[in-house]
């Protein structure tokens, strides 16, 4: 009797989860760097008669496989990527065999978990009660979908209708920090609203936004603010900016891709007193929570609004059925948010305090370190960031990022911050041992070394 098509599915299955496996199991001895010998072979043209699922995983294997960062290992600390919880990994595993769009007619179960995900995530943040909002692909999305949302409603409140576009419409102030994310710029454009013509509110020594320098607001304000800036980890002053937004009846917006989640540890929480005073705020699950990419979160303290900006409102989309496609940009989607479920549950309330607060320990360790190797760290450790330049010869700093990085034992990236070069070091991965600690911090200062003395 003939295997069924869904019996070759389920090998094909087996055999690339078997590999995936064996892939994790050496990332602790493998270098963090991309082997890039291999890359030519995985691009030899397309072939006139179809691979069998075996030959394409043994190339994805062979070639594939070595061309990858070790960004899921507890040695990489460049972009602010965390790993996969083993529960978050898994259910990933299964979800991909599942194959559910996010979307209540076609999979009940999966949007169940994500609304689970998302009352949890409002209520480890404290943020305001009836606050909603959708899962997306990550911080730009979600910012769009926020400042789009904000607009709106600004908008609307100087009389403006939704659905009449910009052309002819009021002017709306967007007010920001001055070390806000690229990124949050980009969302600005992609919403229509022009950078040119933000006010910037300068920054202290931690990079945080100026209160004194902020000017004076109205009902037609958009403020930018964020919750960990990506050299310092710092946040801006969200208690008082939140009095004054909540005063003069602005929209105060908060990045804080990695940042917000500080607000479930007590070593670090007392730099977002206020956060709840904000009415919408982005968090990423792929960052710090550590769920498999891409799983970012779009918080809204009115998901009236959000809806109102947001629904697709298709004639055959029943309006009683609960759509993520009405709160977020995108309309067909993976089912992200169960991963996010899966990671939460794993954890529970004690495991996300815990793990953030190892963040924040590894950071200060770092930094410690760093700064008894010759480094400056030129502020506080707010949470899990660390800038260090090299005091009389910032320019080695680079040099020190590649040669680390080309001995494979860990990757971070150079850096500059407020007019000086260095490197950062992000401390965000579940994985994260004070073995890679140490092999971190010895590599940082063979690196040193053998960089001086070149000079």
């Amino acid at each position: 009797m003939q295997n069924s098509p869904l019996d070759s599915q389920a090998e094909a299955f087996s055999d690339g989860a078997a590999r995936g496996a064996a892939y994790l199991k050496q990332l602790s001895t493998r270098q963090v760097k991309a082997d890039l010998s291999f890359l030519n072979n995985l691009d030899a043209g397309l072939p006139d008669k179809g691979m069998g699922v075996k030959t394409i995983l043994d190339l994805m294997e062979t070639a594939g496989g070595p061309g990858t960062v070790a960004s899921a290992a507890g040695r990489y600390f460049g972009y602010v990527i965390g790993g996969a919880l083993p529960a978050a990994s898994a259910a990933r595993a299964l979800l991909s065999a599942w194959d559910q769009v996010a979307d209540d007619l076609t999979g009940p179960s999966v949007i169940r978990m994500e609304e689970a995900a998302i009352s949890w995530i409002v209520d480890l943040l404290r943020l305001p009660e009836g606050t909603n909002g959708a899962f997306t692909t990550g911080a730009t999305m979600s910012n769009m979908a926020l400042l789009v949302t904000a607009r709106d409603a600004l908008l609307a409140r100087q009389g403006h209708k939704r659905g009449d576009g910009l052309i002819g419409a009021p002017a709306l102030r967007i007010v920001a920090s001055a070390e806000i994310h690229a990124t949050v710029q980009k969302s600005v454009r992609m919403a229509g609203l022009s950078t040119s013509s933000i006010e910037w509110v300068k920054t202290d020594d931690q990079g945080r936004m100026r209160i004194d320098r902020l000017p004076e607001l109205d009902a037609r304000t958009l403020v930018l603010a964020q919750a960990g800036n990506v050299c310092t980890g710092a946040s801006d002053p969200l208690d008082e900016l939140g009095d004054r937004c909540q005063a003069a009846g602005a929209w105060l917006h908060v990045d804080g891709a990695f940042g917000l989640w500080a607000r479930t540890a007590d070593p670090v929480s007392a730099a977002l007193k206020g956060l709840e005073k904000a009415d919408s705020w982005v968090v990423d699950s792929h960052k710090t929570l550590n769920t498999p990419y891409d799983a970012g979160l779009a918080l809204c303290r009115h998901p009236e609004e959000m809806q109102a900006s947001m629904a697709i409102g298709a004639a055959y989309l029943p309006a009683t059925a609960p759509n993520p496609a009405n709160r977020a940009p995108e309309f067909s989607r993976s089912a992200r948010g169960a991963e996010t479920w899966a990671a939460l549950l794993s954890l529970g309330r004690a495991g996300v305090a815990e793990m953030v607060t190892r963040f924040h320990r590894h950071a200060v360790r770092v930094s410690e370190e760093l700064r008894a190797l010759g480094f400056e760290v030129p502020h506080q450790v707010n949470f899990n960031q660390v800038f260090a330049t090299l005091p009389g010869n910032e320019d080695a700093c680079a040099r020190i990022a590649e040669h680390v990085q080309n001995s494979g034992e860990a990757w971070f990236g150079q850096a500059q911050w407020q007019g000086r070069k260095g490197f950062r070091i992000s401390v965000s991965n579940w994985a994260t041992t004070d073995e890679d600690v140490d092999r971190l911090i010895a590599a940082v200062a063979t690196a040193k070394t053998e960089v001086l003395e070149l000079a």
